[in-house]
């Protein structure tokens, strides 16, 4: 049973609080005196900023709370208990389990069962008001390993993001912000980022096919042409292998370092911060990695061969 399924059955206790759908204890247990288990989680608090070296005032900008309000947490003047929400935080920064602090275990235990491993984020607004684009920022200096839904952003041209912005839910605003705020990302010097997609995407793009079926010949040989000189600019700090789709599958994800990784699902992302699922999908994407037809050094080239191999009006 993990902590949030301990939690949940101490539903019947005097003092409650509700977090994302879910009751949490605040204070008090069937077995616990109030007063003895705010003695425990004060001695237990009181220990973690002993053995961190941080001050109280950093500790409390930590998790999200005022220097006061750590202060009266210290102090025992009252047997309440801090907010779920402020719990989850301090066990979470300080990598216990959240039994443990609030004194039903003597097991310190991890983070990785009171943190969240699972967030919904909605697809919506302008690119730069968006979480998506955050975790960019946090992840500069670590790699991005990305598998688009289609043309990547960063390589479209105007005609396609206007196209596109048509035949979809999306603004042409939020995809025109994706698409330079990714150019302007990949420029910066030490941007390591990867992408990986099926060769016959760009292969149906090309003949005008799917969801390109509306989209202009000569618009298509411009975006290529555009794609090719991108590749050839942004190389070796953004980096695109073709695989064969007919071997390989992949649903489109960004991985964000070490951090996160977000699942493309249409109008949202599936945002998966434990360490296990991350780690798994950059297996995954090293995987198509190692089967990548074209490799990054030939992507330019190869895309203007498509290009040259269209009709001409």
């Amino acid at each position: 049973m993990d902590s949030k399924q301990k939690l949940d059955s101490f539903a019947h206790c005097s003092d409650q609080i509700t977090v994302q759908g879910k009751f949490f204890l605040h204070a008090g247990t069937a077995s616990m005196d109030k007063r003895d288990l705010s003695t425990l989680f004060r001695e237990r608090l009181k220990l973690l900023l002993t053995r961190s070296d941080l001050n109280q005032s950093a500790v409390a900008a930590a998790v999200g709370i005022d220097r006061s309000a750590l202060s009266q947490l210290l102090s025992g003047t009252s047997t309440r208990l801090p907010r779920a929400e402020t719990l989850l935080a301090i066990a979470a920064e300080f990598k216990v389990s959240l039994d443990w602090l609030l004194g039903l275990s003597h097991d310190e235990g991890v983070t990785g069962e009171i943190r969240e491993s699972l967030e919904i984020e909605e697809a919506s607004g302008g690119f730069d008001r968006t979480l998506l684009a955050k975790w960019h920022a946090e992840a500069v200096g670590t790699k991005i390993r990305y598998v688009p839904a289609g043309i990547p952003d960063l390589l479209r041209t105007e005609a396609l993001v206007d196209y596109e912005a048509g035949i979809s839910n999306r603004s042409r605003e939020a995809q025109a912000d994706e698409t330079q705020y990714r150019i302007d990302y990949s420029r910066r010097p030490e941007t390591d980022m990867e992408v990986c997609m099926p060769r016959h995407t760009l292969e149906i793009f090309a003949r005008g096919l799917g969801v390109w079926s509306g989209f202009p010949l000569e618009a298509r040989r411009a975006q290529l042409l555009h794609m090719a000189t991108l590749l050839d600019d942004l190389y070796p700090t953004f980096r695109l292998f073709l695989y064969d789709g007919r071997m390989r599958y992949s649903i489109p994800y960004t991985i964000f370092g070490p951090y996160r990784a977000a699942i493309y699902v249409g109008d949202m992302y599936l945002v998966l911060n434990a360490p296990a699922p991350i780690r798994t999908l950059t297996g995954h994407f090293d995987q198509l990695i190692r089967a990548a037809e074209i490799n990054a050094h030939e992507a330019a080239a190869f895309t203007q061969r498509l290009a040259e191999t269209l009709p001409r009006d």
